[in-house]
């Protein structure tokens, strides 16, 4: 029977419409549902909001009267300071704390706008704290003037007055009525969260009447499923003839993709290799450069641990002794975090900053630390012979040298023999050592009787990463910046060593001409001149707490008034609050922003502040264009540095050296 027949049947004609019917009926049956609950869900959401935001509004108005009450009460109890103590610092703080509760009350006024019943106790409140804001004033302008009698009697009568206890009475009616409000909007959130259950409950019996008619519907698709199912068929007939056609190009296609594949994996591991090989070539010369660091360091933290240990132990018996032992372990900071600047100096090249030493004095000034250096089974000997000729060198760069050169003869002598370290005055030639020039030269020496070395490792001991010690002892780059250092200060440098025998190394420095700038010069350029500025009101901008407190300290120690901010966003509220600033002191590097990006952020009537940034960078201040000409301050600094640094901001007298010297 053809479908034609099927169709003029009444009976077949009157199934298919039903089919098409009652999956339309279905459809527009649950959209008219959905849209009823999520109609009645958003009207049940939104009273359950409204009654919450109402509920909230009572508890803030609550809030605002019981913080308006402390407020006041701090604020009387900062006037009694005050009026006794006479401290002009307490009486502006009155002052703030007063003005601070005059923002609460209008807040609390802002915050009953729309509460009719509690316009009339607001403004009541706020005509009893004008009253008795002009009491209060009162008596502080008599503490001003020196009436400390008069305020004294005035403020006593100000306790027993009427305007207090007003003020006590209209905050209590203020909360009793948003209590009483608010057990009405609490009632009113309970009755709108069971609306909401109930529209939840409704939910899941709606998704459940959801759930049969997508049954029912998935039956109905079942039946016209088997009509089309012939159809299908003889597609997929159609399509399997296609697909066969696909995959013999596909096949062709894979055999040329296959050898380029190949081709390609080859040369990922080819470069995966050679990449390999450069990442272990680097760890080699990390591993290498780590380990003389530690290496450096620990000796620097040695003579700090051991100073320290020493100072305490004899800090009540021999305070003398252990005032030499805390300017031990001083010494022993300020050498690492030389050896710091040093190491960032370095890696950036910087140059030298050099200026007149004193040989001898300088190896008299090592003397301590050289020992502790070695240890005490190596025995050393100092020969002074320079007799006030002066050499023109980094002083900094040139303990160190003689250090590394101290290390490197306690390991060739396995930590036992006999170490010295001389000074010499020599006459030379041009070209008679090496490069140098004709004429007067400091020869300092220091020599070892270790294991000395062969001429194959002596001509090599002056290439960068040449070491003969394990790996973690040393860098191999001591001898190679030793020898650059000599060669920056126009000197030459001389190794004399045999098997066996031990060896000396022998530094030629020129003989400068210029005056002695002193040794003491550990707190860089800031330290020449004393500190001499009154006090002044600081904002000090840190991240680090424990930076902050003590840079609060310190700022203290030196008779400055700090004012701390944990924060670079804070700093403009602190300064509108404390309109006595007179300078800022900023981190360069914090979260969210740094020191400048501050400085620049702030509203223009700030920006006639002095500014001292505060920074333990390496690089060259002066050549920053965000630091905008202010003064710069290095870590670590001590309190000399910081007073000159804090002086030089505050007189404005900033200059590019001085950011360098503070170092």
């Amino acid at each position: 029977m053809a479908d034609g027949e099927f169709l003029d049947d009444p009976s077949e004609r009157l199934r298919a419409l039903v089919r098409r019917a009652v999956p339309l009926l279905l459809v527009a049956l649950l959209i008219g549902s959905l849209g009823a609950l999520l109609y009645t869900a958003s009207n049940a959401t939104r009273d359950h909001q409204h009654a919450l935001a109402e509920q909230q509004r009572s508890f803030e108005i609550i809030a605002l009267a019981r913080g308006f009450e402390a407020r006041i009460a701090r604020s009387e109890v900062t006037l009694a300071r005050y009026v006794i103590s006479l401290d002009p610092d307490t009486g502006r703080l009155f002052q703030d704390q007063w003005r601070g509760a005059a923002s609460q009350l209008k807040a609390l006024h802002y915050a009953t706008r729309g509460s009719g019943w509690q316009r009339g106790n607001v403004e009541a409140l706020q005509y009893a704290f004008q009253q008795r804001g002009k009491t209060l004033n009162e008596i502080g302008l008599r503490t001003t003037y020196d009436q400390k009698m008069a305020a004294l009697a005035r403020f006593h009568q100000a306790g027993k007055s009427q305007d207090l206890r007003r003020i006590t009475a209209l905050l209590d009616l203020v909360i009793n009525a948003e209590n009483a409000r608010l057990r009405e909007r609490s009632l009113a959130v309970t009755l709108a969260g069971d609306r909401s259950e109930l529209v939840g409950k409704t939910s899941q019996l709606l998704g459940l009447a959801m759930l049969v008619c997508i049954l029912f519907a998935a039956w109905f698709a079942n039946v016209a499923y088997g009509e089309r199912r012939k159809a299908r068929r003889q597609a997929e007939l159609e399509t399997e003839r296609a697909d066969r056609l696909e995959d013999a190009v596909r096949a062709r296609t894979a055999e040329l993709s296959d050898a380029y594949e190949q081709l390609k994996q080859e040369s990922a591991e080819r470069e995966a290799a050679e990449d390999n090989l450069r990442q272990m070539q680097k760890m080699d010369a990390v591993g290498q450069l780590t380990g003389g660091i530690a290496h450096d360091f620990n000796n620097m933290l040695a003579v700090v641990v051991g100073g320290l240990e020493l100072a305490k132990r004899n800090l009540r018996l021999k305070p003398d002794e252990a005032g030499r032992h805390l300017d031990n372990a001083m010494e022993g900071a300020n050498r690492a975090a030389a050896l710091t600047r040093r190491l960032l100096a370095f890696a950036r090249s910087e140059p030298l900053l050099p200026s007149a030493v004193d040989p001898d004095s300088l190896l008299r000034g090592l003397a301590d630390l050289v020992d502790r250096t070695i240890g005490d089974q190596i025995i050393v000997d100092f020969t002074h012979e320079a007799r006030g000729w002066r050499i023109f060198v980094d002083q900094h760069q040139m303990e160190n040298a003689i250090l590394n050169l101290c290390v490197n003869a306690r390991d060739a002598m396995e930590g036992r023999g006999k170490l010295t370290l001389s000074t010499d005055r020599a006459t030379l030639k041009a070209g008679e050592i090496g490069e140098c020039m004709a004429g007067d030269y400091v020869v300092l020496t220091v020599a070892d009787d270790g294991c000395g070395m062969t001429p194959e490792v002596l001509a090599r001991v002056f290439e960068p990463f040449f070491t003969t010690k394990p790996v973690g002892k040393g860098t191999g780059l001591g001898l190679s910046q030793i020898f650059g250092f000599v060669r920056q200060s126009e000197g030459e440098i001389r190794i004399e060593s045999e098997p066996g025998k031990g060896s000396s190394v022998h530094l030629y420095l020129p003989r400068s001409t210029q005056e002695l700038e002193g040794l003491a010069m550990d707190d860089g350029a800031f330290a020449r001149t004393p500190v001499q500025h009154p006090p002044t009101r600081i904002l000090v901008v840190e991240d680090d707490p424990r930076v902050l407190n003590q840079t609060m300290a310190a700022l203290s120690e030196l008779g400055h008034l700090p004012v701390a901010c944990d924060h670079p966003s804070k700093a403009p509220r602190l300064l509108a609050n404390n309109d006595d600033i007179g300078l800022i002191m900023s981190d360069v590097l914090m979260p969210d922003m740094t020191g400048p990006e501050m400085i620049k952020g702030l509203p223009a009537h700030y920006r006639h502040l002095p500014v001292l940034f505060v920074t333990g960078y390496a690089g060259d201040a002066s050549e920053t264009a965000d630091f905008e000409g202010h003064a710069v301050l290095r870590k670590p600094y001590t309190l000399m540095t910081l007073g000159q640094a804090l002086a030089t901001a505050l007189n404005g007298s900033h200059h590019p050296g001085t950011a360098a010297a503070a170092e």
